[in-house]
């Protein structure tokens, strides 16, 4: 799929903000949702919406909804830090299916890395287990401030 294009209301992260698809959430306020990926590229590796834009990739975005939605980002950022203690933090986002994108919402990952750790593929890691999810959601939202 090219960088251009029409959005589609369908994909999973639509039905995710709509209710109609089940997420481990993270944080949700009136800008932003965050959960966490269902195939993770490591342990805590989380994800950031905007609740309010149809934007396929960063190209896309208005501008007032960025502002809002990359505090949301640096919010659970933090987050993921203090409650996961990694030695790293990757933060991506990718702008078409070149560049790696799978999911044509606009999204942000937060991906906790550890020396030694290797990356998971992206989309291709395996299912993760859906109470590990719920306890890694939880362990996170209880150090957003």
């Amino acid at each position: 799929m090219s960088l251009d294009g029409v959005y589609d209301e369908n994909n999973i992260f639509a039905k995710i903000l709509r209710g109609e698809a089940p997420s481990a959430r993270v944080f949700e306020d009136d800008h932003v949702f965050a959960f966490m990926d269902v195939f993770p590229q490591a342990r805590g590796h989380t994800l950031v919406i905007s609740k309010h834009s149809r934007a396929r990739n960063l190209l896309d975005v208005e501008p007032e909804v960025l502002q809002p939605l990359i505090l949301g980002v640096q919010r659970v950022t933090r987050a993921v830090q203090a409650a996961l203690k990694p030695d790293g933090i990757q933060v991506s986002q990718f702008n078409g299916a070149t560049a790696g994108q799978t999911i044509f919402h606009l999204h942000f990952h937060i991906i906790p890395r550890w020396t030694g750790a290797p990356l998971r593929p992206h989309g291709q890691g395996g299912m993760a287990d859906k109470a590990e999810l719920e306890a890694l959601a939880r362990q996170i939202a209880e150090m957003i401030s």
